[in-house]
């Protein structure tokens, strides 16, 4: 069961990691004709961009169907990689850019961080100028409080 747990947890962490480097470095370098679709305005319930989600969730169900036999590390990593993407989903989607609109602008100091540091990615639309690449991992600035 601890091999399992701590599987789920790099799995998650891995994603992360990954999800940073392939933003910052694939997103905003030779994927941007597919990403720069998520820094535009949109009227539609997708954008190109959501091909990223398929990519991921592609991968992970992959392992979770090579590992689900024996319950092996891959089915681990495959469930830490699906539980990533549903709650990117709701923070990135839901939360933040409100694709749906089931809550409100968050209070919760973490959140308000996640997002603070995503408004600062997006207040550009250009492939080279943008900042934090991370969704849980972001620096430190944005977890401050303004001053009233």
């Amino acid at each position: 069961m601890i091999l399992a747990i701590c599987f789920t947890v790099l799995g998650f962490a891995l994603m992360e990691l990954s999800g940073w480097a392939i933003h910052k470095y694939l997103m905003h370098g030779p994927l941007w004709m597919i990403h720069k679709t998520h820094h535009q305005p949109n009227k539609y319930a997708f954008e190109l961009n959501d091909l990223f989600s398929l990519l991921f969730g592609s991968i992970a169900l992959i392992l979770i169907f090579l590992g689900v036999d024996r319950l092996d590390y891959r089915f681990w990593l495959g469930v830490g990689i699906s539980l990533y993407g549903m709650l990117y989903f709701i923070l990135h989607d839901v939360l933040i850019h409100r694709r749906m609109k089931w809550f409100q602008k968050p209070n919760n100091a973490f959140l308000r961080g996640i997002f603070k540091a995503h408004q600062a990615h997006h207040r550009t639309n250009k492939k080279d100028d943008a900042v934090s690449f991370g969704l849980f991992v972001v620096p430190r600035e944005y977890f401050k409080e303004e001053k009233k």
